[in-house]
C-alpha cells in the first residue's frame, strides 16, 4: 500500500522560518505556517506514520540481513518530502538521492513494491537489481533515489528543462541534502536553471550532518537558502519539523517557478535520528541531542497532539490508524520475504549498449 492508499544552524534546534528577498512579506519573514483543517491533519499524520513505520521495519529487515548494500533511513525527516507533495499537483515530477523510501511512498508507490526491491526480488520497481538507492517509477512521476551524492541534481535540472520545451505546466522537485549542497556540478546546474528560467524546486534537506561531519565543520556558508543568491535565485528557510511550514513554503516556491519565474530554493531544516546509513553508529552528535529533537519537534508527534488537542481524534482512533499502517507495513515484509529472486536472465536486461 502508498502513502495514498493509506490516505483513502544549531545542531539541536529547527531554526523558525526566513524568507529571502523575492518572497517578503511586510516584516522580512515568511508567513506562518497555514493552519490545517482536520483532514489535512489526519492526511498528514497517516502519511508520515506510514514512511515512519516503513522505514523502522526496513532497519529491521536489515539487522536480519535480508536486506543487503546501503539503506539510509529517513526517520524523523518525514515532514518534508509530505509537505512537498501536499502541494504539489499531479505531473510534478519528485527525483531525490539514496534517503529516498520516503519520497517513494509519498508519490504513491506501494510499499509491497518497495520494499520487494529492498530485499532484492523480481516485483520490486527495479525487478531486484536496484536496491535501496536505486528505484523509480515513470507511472508515479518519481526520477529515483541516486547514489552519487549531488547527481540527481543535474538530472532533476534535466527534467525541468524537458518539462519547458515541452510546455506541459510541470515542476521537478529535486531534493539533496547539506553535504550535496558543496558538490560542484550543483551550482552548474543552479547556473543553468537560472539562465534559462526552468521549473524546478530545489529542495536541500538539511539534517545537519551530511555522512557524520557537523554543518558548521563542514560549509562556509550554513544559511543553505542563500545558496543560489549569486545566480539570482529566491531561497527560504523552512522549519522542516513542521509539516504545515513545509506545505505552505512549497506552495509558494511551485507557484513562483510554475509561473516561468526560474528555480527557488527551500531549505528545509530537518533532523536524521539514525545514523547516516544503517552502518553508521552516529558517535559523532550526542545521545542526548537525539532526544531533545524527538521530544521537542518530532514532525508526526506535532500532529498527534493537534489532533488530540482539537478533539479531531482520540487515542483509540489514533492507535487504530497506527495498527492499520503496520499492517500494511507487515504486509509489504512479508510479500518481500517470499517473493521469488529475480531470474539470472535479467542480468541482461535494461542494457543501454
Amino acid at each position: 500500500m502508498s502513502v495514498a492508499a493509506v490516505n483513502g544552524a544549531k545542531p539541536v534546534s529547527v531554526a523558525k522560518a526566513k524568507s529571502s528577498k523575492a518572497a517578503p512579506t511586510k516584516s522580512g519573514k515568511a508567513p506562518a505556517a497555514a493552519a490545517f483543517g482536520k483532514d489535512e491533519e489526519l492526511s498528514a499524520y497517516k502519511q508520515m506514520l506510514l514512511i515512519r513505520r516503513f522505514e523502522e521495519k526496513a532497519g529491521q529487515l536489515y539487522g536480519m540481513g535480508l536486506i543487503g548494500g546501503f539503506c539510509h533511513l529517513y526517520i524523523g525527516q518525514e515532514a518534508v518530502v509530505i509537505g512537498m507533495q501536499m502541494a504539489a499537483r499531479e505531473g510534478d515530477q519528485v527525483i531525490t538521492g539514496y534517503r529516498d523510501h520516503g519520497h517513494m511512498l509519498a508519490t504513491g508507490m506501494e510499499a509491497r513494491g518497495v520494499m520487494a526491491e529492498l530485499t532484492g526480488r523480481k516485483s520490486g520497481y527495479s525487478a531486484g537489481k536496484g536496491g535501496s538507492m536505486h528505484m523509480f517509477s515513470k507511472e508515479k512521476n518519481f526520477y529515483g533515489g541516486h547514489g552519487i551524492v549531488g547527481g540527481q541534481v543535474s538530472l532533476g535540472t534535466g527534467l525541468a528543462f524537458a518539462n519547458k520545451y515541452r510546455g506541459n505546466g510541470a515542476v521537478c522537485l529535486t531534493y539533496f541534502g547539506d553535504g550535496a549542497a558543496n558538490q560542484g556540478q550543483v551550482y552548474e546546474s543552479f547556473n543553468m536553471a537560472e539562465l534559462w528560467k526552468l521549473p524546478i524546486v530545489y529542495v536541500i534537506e538539511n539534517n545537519r550532518y551530511a555522512m557524520g561531519t557537523s554543518v558548521v565543520r563542514s560549509s562556509a556558508q550554513t544559511d543553505f537558502s542563500r545558496r543560489g543568491a549569486s545566480f539570482n535565485i529566491p531561497g527560504e528557510q523552512v522549519d522542516g519539523m513542521d509539516v504545515r511550514a513545509v506545505k505552505a513554503a512549497a506552495e509558494r516556491a511551485i507557484a513562483f517557478t510554475r509561473a516561468g519565474k526560474g528555480p527557488y530554493i527551500l531549505e528545509m531544516q530537518t533532523y536524521r535520528y539514525r545514523g547516516h546509513s544503517m552502518s553508521d553508529p552516529a558517535k559523532y552528535r550526542a545521545k542526548d541531542e537525539v532526544d531533545k529533537m524527538r521530544t521537542d519537534h518530532d514532525p508526526i508527534e506535532q500532529v498527534r497532539q493537534r489532533l488530540i488537542e482539537k478533539k479531531w481524534a482520540n487515542e483509540d482512533e489514533l492507535k487504530k490508524i497506527d495498527a492499520g499502517i503496520r499492517a500494511v507495513v507487515n504486509d509489504s515484509a512479508e510479500f518481500a520475504t517470499h517473493d521469488p529472486e529475480p531470474d539470472p536472465s535479467e542480468l541482461y536486461t535494461d542494457i543501454l549498449l
